[in-house]
């Protein structure tokens, strides 16, 4: 490739980066059909997809989201259904209905990847580096721009499933409570869902939504134990959709799973402080130990040889 064609495709990055840089700083504002969107009825909700606005909009953005999507397949081999997944653990865009939401995510992860290698090769080209630095460095900085988002990702799916697995456990008291006192499942977690919030509430609202849409409460619990990231959660949706169709002893199904709970955490909190003492340890260790070799140490050359 010439010079002319390097700093032609240096001059396009850098101005793609500044362009997605202005945008995270300063985004458009919001759309009104996007806000009003979730209080719509599932039956007449709008077709219109997720697009840009206006003719440039338009023109563009379908290049734009076909270059997203052949950045993601590259990076996730799994498909879009794994993605899908992935986004509904995470509690990401959920104002979009499931085309959208993969859309918008292989949007953020290509500006992403724009934005990290016409950074790394501006700071090439400030820094006078040779062509060869340059192109390296807008590699990595394409690398860590699409790493990103997924480690994004990913740490908000473990943030989430953390905070699951503290409110099960409350969850499932309530629950059993409930149940005591002579409701059925659907009024349990209906009483219990008009007066919690958290995560773990507002799946079992999501059920109680799929119930009132026309799906059996069954299928209603397990669809929501398919997507859940905590394991936990999973199993006491699965026990609420048996308990649905067979009439088992619920309560004290869930007061056991909840002493299961319970000493997983604290076991969890076990390891995690024998792994925070260790890392006390680390410090004193390399702190004190080349002073305690040296004064050890000193004495030797006069000890064997005596010289002083």
């Amino acid at each position: 490739m010439s010079g002319s064609g390097l700093v032609f495709l240096a001059a396009l990055a850098s101005s793609a980066a500044v362009g997605m840089l202005m945008f995270a700083v300063a985004p458009p504002p919001k759309r009104l059909a996007t806000r009003v969107r979730p209080y719509l009825v599932p039956t007449v909700r709008p077709g219109r997809e997720f697009d840009g606005r206006g003719s440039f909009g338009r023109v563009f953005m379908p290049m734009f989201d076909h270059a997203a999507g052949w950045l993601s397949d590259l990076i996730d081999r799994r498909g879009p259904e794994y993605t899908l997944l992935r986004l509904r653990q995470a509690d990401w865009f959920q104002g979009l209905d499931e085309n959208e939401m993969v859309r918008a995510y292989r949007r953020t992860q290509l500006r992403g990847a724009v934005l990290g290698a016409g950074s790394g090769f501006a700071v090439g080209s400030l820094a006078g580096l040779p062509t060869l630095s340059r192109v390296v460095l807008g590699v990595l900085g394409l690398v860590v721009g699409v790493t990103r988002q997924r480690g994004a990702l990913e740490r908000a799916i473990d943030e989430r499933t953390e905070l699951m697995r503290i409110e099960i456990y409350t969850v499932n008291q309530l629950l059993a409570m409930r149940v005591r006192a002579g409701g059925g499942v659907i009024h349990a977690v209906g009483a219990t869902v008009s007066r919690g919030q958290g995560e773990v509430v507002a799946e079992l609202s999501q059920a109680l939504r799929l119930h009132r849409a026309g799906w059996r409460a069954s299928e209603a619990f397990r669809r929501i134990a398919e997507i859940t990231p905590e394991p936990f959660c999973s199993r006491t949706y699965r026990l609420l959709a048996s308990a649905e169709e067979r009439g088992s002893d619920l309560a004290s199904s869930l007061l056991a799973l909840s002493e299961d709970v319970r000493e997983t955490r604290r076991e969890a909190i076990k390891r995690s402080a024998t792994k925070r003492r260790a890392a006390m340890l680390i410090p004193t260790i390399a702190v004190l130990a080349p002073v305690l070799i040296i004064f050890v140490a000193a004495p030797l050359p006069y000890l064997i040889t005596g010289w002083q």
